[in-house]
């Protein structure tokens, strides 16, 4: 809406991995501004579609969003469009830090707000915004392991590129922090933690499971550090946790519920070396039914297996109620079986 008459007709362009992206592409065609975006390769395909159902120009190019920002700019300088960064202009910042006042004014006698951390202007813009009115209130903030680029910022004392690699959490998959972020952030952060992929996956499917609630990985990473018990200083505290996105794939959804029962010990992969006579294997699958463990995939081989001739080489996938459960599962098939490999791990046979 602060754009010239001029620079309305000719449009606007700005590079996202999805959020941003949509946001733009919404308001663009309810104001009448055309808008285009650049997305990277790595962006879920519900975003890109979503986009362009918005009505926006959406070009998927870049390996990261370092990447696909410099193809935006590019495309901006030839075309004349007014590039919008999602999360460095000052006055995204100030839009973003309207957020610390609705917290402020939603929720009393708050200890600390954690936020996710991609470019840094979601806690740029909320740090601000609490801080100004509560300066006791701990800012905390959650950055991916795959793409750490406040605290590497941090670190170095000032924005600095921090090469990302393939994550859950891609909101947050920004190479290099922003600049007037930083300079807003850096004095207002109590504390950054950077959190696994692996809590990433088990935050998604707690929120499923427990508060059906659908968060993609960027949104669930500030609930992960603490699931994860990096933040044990919270405990008994009045803390807020922003979950900050649910646009998340239904195929991606589907793989973070896999990994997170497997990161949870609930979905188990072994192999078993059993005899290949007649029964060999109904007796492997008689004993799963029996422990209460659900056989989810089998799969066996002869050719490759340097033992008895007589033997067949067995690996499954399994479903069970917990950890325990499935180490008793474990117990049970190596009173019954010699030669198991237990976990993902495969060795040769």
């Amino acid at each position: 809406m602060m754009l010239s008459p001029e620079q309305k007709k000719r449009g606007v362009v700005a590079a996202s991995a999805g959020n941003h992206a949509l946001a733009l592409a919404y308001h663009g065609t309810d104001l009448g501004v055309p808008v285009t975006v650049v997305m990277p390769i790595s962006a879920p395909l519900m975003k890109v579609e979503s986009c362009k159902g918005q009505g926006a120009t959406v070009i998927v190019k870049g390996a990261h969003l370092g990447e696909a920002k410099e193809i935006a700019l590019k495309l901006g300088k030839e075309n004349g469009y007014q590039y919008i960064n999602g999360y460095d202009h000052p006055h995204i910042i100030a839009g973003q830090g309207t957020m610390g006042l609705e917290l402020v004014e939603q929720v009393t006698d708050i200890d600390a707000v954690l936020i996710p951390v991609g470019g840094g202007g979601l806690i740029a813009g909320t740090a601000l915004a609490i801080k100004s009115l509560y300066p006791n209130i701990q800012i905390i903030g959650v950055e991916a392991e795959s793409c750490s680029s406040f605290s590497a910022a941090q670190d170095a004392d000032h924005p600095i590129y921090t090469s990302p690699s393939s994550t859950l959490a891609d909101g947050l998959s920004v190479p290099m922090v922003g600049i007037n972020a930083f300079a807003t952030a850096r004095g207002l952060v109590n504390k950054m933690v950077t959190i696994s992929e692996h809590w990433i996956a088990i935050t998604i499917l707690r929120l499923v499971e427990m508060e059906k609630a659908v968060v993609e990985g960027a949104g669930a990473a500030a609930l992960a550090a603490v699931l994860a018990g990096q933040l044990p200083e919270l405990q008994g505290k009045r803390v807020i946790i922003a979950l900050t996105g649910g646009n998340i794939d239904t195929t991606i959804l589907g793989r973070c519920l896999d990994r997170g029962l497997a990161a949870d010990g609930r979905l188990v992969r072994f192999g078993v070396t059993v005899s290949d006579r007649p029964g060999g294997i109904a007796e492997l699958t008689k004993l799963l039914a029996s422990m209460g463990a659900s056989l989810k995939d089998i799969f066996h081989e002869r050719a490759w297996l340097k033992s008895d001739i007589f033997s067949v080489h067995v690996k499954c996938v399994i479903e069970t109620k917990d950890r325990d459960h499935a180490d008793k599962v474990y117990q049970a098939l190596c009173a019954r079986y010699s030669h198991i490999i237990w976990g993902p791990s495969q060795v040769d046979l």
